[in-house]
């Protein structure tokens, strides 16, 4: 298993760029948006990715879905589970999960979903050339020819290393290589939580970000813009609102509170995979297991559905 290289991505961007988390206000205006979202989410679903350089797909099976991944050395990866959740149309008019989520899992499918928190659309540039290179890295590192998300099947928290989510923003809207391992696309994440509990949206939920090595692939990635796990966590507004947006996410796509994962827990996860035997064993240490569990016991409090406990 391999180092842990920086404490967050972002932190290692701006800290090559030569400057930290500047203040001001954002020279571009974000249009609010309450319980539907401008941008429609993927449904979880099995993906079948084509052979790639002559080595046959392998499947991995994990509560209940298949991903099939093609292996750069043709080698197996499976991991397998129970559980799963049923493919329908979402409160946001997406395909999505009809069965609800409780704190174990899917259950019933008989009252609609309680509604996201306030999310405020600020996209970042992510047009063709920079969908091309997502689709590159996408093969290269997972055997999956898409810059489409797959699932998703994780939910995945950071912290910035920052003070501003404006520093986040510009961070991410650059498509220049990353400064840890010089690779495009540029690394993202899909939303960003500022200390006042102000959720934006930087990337739509059907596209793949880079945010954690071997997971990409499947999961949504949420930065909490400052410097440690127990800021965020003791930030009321802050953590409020992460775990809203986590509540929402989970019960949207039908996952178990298991599936909400720290960034510094990625090396265990049964989703992991990454052909690449150079970036094998990589993570940071933002949101490690100890204050995860923290997390996911706050987060299985929370109903998916009205009058559900």
């Amino acid at each position: 298993m391999g180092p842990t290289r920086h404490r967050t991505a972002i932190g290692a961007i701006l800290r090559a760029a030569g400057h930290r988390a500047a203040g001001g206000r954002s020279a571009r205006r974000c249009a609010a948006v309450g319980a539907i979202l401008l941008i429609a989410a993927a449904a979880p679903r099995s993906f079948a990715s084509p052979h790639l350089g002559g080595h046959p797909a392998t499947t991995i099976s994990h509560h209940g879905r298949e991903i099939t991944s093609t292996r750069r050395d043709g080698g197996a990866r499976r991991a397998t589970s129970t559980g799963g959740a049923t493919a329908g149309s979402g409160p946001t008019g997406a395909s999505g999960p009809t069965a609800a989520s409780s704190a174990t899992g899917p259950t019933s499918a008989s009252a609609s979903l309680l509604p996201p928190p306030r999310i405020v659309q600020d996209l970042i540039p992510f047009g063709a050339p920079r969908k091309a290179q997502m689709r590159a890295y996408s093969r290269l590192h997972y055997g999956i020819d898409s810059y489409r998300i797959v699932g998703p099947h994780l939910i995945i928290w950071h912290f910035t290393e920052t003070s501003t989510w404006q520093s986040v923003w510009n961070a991410f809207a650059q498509d220049v290589p990353d400064i840890e391992f010089h690779a495009l696309p540029q690394v993202c994440a899909h939303f960003v939580i500022a200390p006042d509990g102000t959720i934006r949206q930087l990337v739509p939920l059907t596209i793949m970000c880079r945010h954690v090595v071997g997971l990409d692939y499947t999961a949504i990635g949420i930065e909490n813009v400052g410097f440690s796990d127990q800021q965020v966590i003791g930030d009321a507004a802050q953590f409020h609102a992460g775990l809203e947006l986590t509540r929402w996410l989970r019960c949207r796509f039908g996952l178990p509170v298991r599936d909400v994962i720290g960034h510094n827990e990625s090396l265990t996860s049964p989703y992991y995979i990454e052909h690449v035997a150079t970036w094998r064993g990589q993570t940071h240490q933002d949101f490690g297991h100890a204050d995860m569990n923290v997390v996911r016991a706050a987060v299985a409090k929370l109903p998916c559905r009205a009058g559900s406990s």
